[in-house]
């Protein structure tokens, strides 16, 4: 269509992802992750490292120096919960070609105008070009809240790709050992390698490393993105007429909202349960890792423990939400000796059609009936799951009449009848 934007890859980058969560829940205050076990600065924000705060610094030390610093360890759980939370967003708001599969990086098929808007509601920087590599690179050049486009093709993008630093090429696969003997020979960037030959590329970095830089050089990148299968989390919230205060009436409803998601996981495995309560004093939320296979009941031990990791019910919760994420399907053995690609095409069905497959379960192979011999049960739960290929009685048995009770009721009257008869 004349006058359309075309639409292209855009790289989001919100790395190091844990800093950037804690940012947002902390917003305007300086804010610092720790290490677990040692309580050690991993990353700091801007203002932070303005008040002297440095990583490796023990948490006393940093606190010394920031009193206003805001510092928390951050558990894998969390933050993963949180990323994916994040992806499903995105799907739903700006395109339904999503890949983030990385914590931090994000890439997203889009126009110009929605990366800018995008860049500005999450006040990241965002890299737009033809291919996922290029996008990745003018991210790392772009600035917070901003959009750096790259055009395709011609010498608009050549220019750009010679004024690649050698630090940014850790996005082509180079391992930071790599760029450090680089670095020794005097390598400034990617404008220098381009001057080398293929030949001295596969003896300096390495047959594998060399092929995959080359490829990139010659043109043949990545410029594909596979479509986001929606539906990876699961949420259920419960709005309440007055704030939850004690551990019963918090029990109470998570036995209201923990059925509907276990009949929503359909079979499916859960990585992570999340507890997010809306109280007076804010937003406050918890994660914890989930074990397979977990019982209705044991999911509501584990939800129980997290609404008190919170810390909510001291304040009341006006509006509580459980949220299961990192949806996957239990492993399937489809055959005796199955193949790596029978089993990713049916871990590929069942994830966008959970309804599509069923399965054949024996009951008497010698029966002299369909109906005797076998029924269709679901791929995922076993429940018995009716199809048109489920074999139909060719006979219905007569259902008797009356039961003992009536039959006998039935023959007293009979009794009492003929005696009546006698006397008249």
């Amino acid at each position: 269509m004349a006058g359309r934007t075309p639409s292209l890859i855009a790289c989001v980058l919100l790395s190091p992802w844990p800093l950037e969560l804690l940012q947002r829940r902390h917003p305007g205050v300086p804010v610092a992750v720790l290490s677990e076990g040692a309580r050690r600065v991993l990353f700091a924000s801007a203002s932070a490292q303005e008040a002297g705060v440095k990583t490796g610094m023990r948490e006393t030390a940093a606190l010394s120096r920031c009193p206003e610093l805001h510092a928390e360890i951050l558990g894998t759980p969390l933050t993963t919960a949180a990323w994916n939370e994040l992806v499903e967003q995105l799907y739903a708001r700006y395109s339904d070609r999503v890949d983030g599969r990385m914590p931090g990086l994000v890439f997203l098929k889009l126009g110009l105008g929605a990366a800018r808007d995008l860049a500005a509601a999450l006040q990241v920087p965002v890299g737009l070009a033809s291919s996922l590599e290029v996008a990745h690179l003018a991210a790392l050049r772009a600035r917070r809240g901003e959009v750096r486009e790259v055009h395709p093709g011609g010498q608009a993008e050549k220019a750009f790709l010679n004024l690649v630093p050698l630090e940014h090429l850790h996005v082509l696969g180079l391992s930071p050992a790599q760029v450090e003997r680089l670095r020794f020979l005097g390598i400034t960037g990617l404008a220098d390698l381009w001057k080398w030959s293929a030949a001295q590329r596969e003896a300096f970095l390495g047959v594998d490393m060399a092929k995959q830089l080359n490829r990139f050089l010659k043109g043949q990148r990545t410029e594909q993105l596979p479509r986001y299968v929606p539906g990876q989390i699961l949420e259920a919230s419960l709005d309440t007429d007055a704030p939850l205060l004690n551990g019963p009436e918090a029990d109470a409803a998570l036995q209201d909202l923990l059925p509907g998601l276990v009949t929503e996981m359909r079979g499916r495995t859960a990585a992570y349960l999340t507890i997010r309560c809306e109280t007076l004093g804010g937003s406050l939320t918890a994660t914890r890792k989930l074990k397979w296979p977990l019982d209705r009941g044991g999911l509501t031990r584990v939800a129980t423990l997290t609404l008190e990791d919170t810390g909510a019910l001291p304040l009341g919760i006006d509006r509580l939400t459980v949220q299961l994420s990192g949806l996957q399907q239990p492993s399937r053995m489809v055959g005796l000796w199955a193949g790596v690609a029978d089993l990713d095409v049916t871990r590929d069905v069942l994830g966008r059609f959970p309804d599509a497959l069923v399965r054949v379960r024996w009951l008497d192979p010698w029966a002299y009936t369909a109906d005797a011999m076998y029924e269709w049960v679901d791929w995922q739960t076993g429940e018995v799951r009716p199809t048109p290929m489920t074999p139909q009685r060719a006979w219905t048995p007569p259902r008797a009449q009356f039961s003992q009770a009536q039959a006998r009721e039935k023959a007293v009257d009979r009794i009492l009848a003929f005696f009546e008869g006698a006397r008249s």
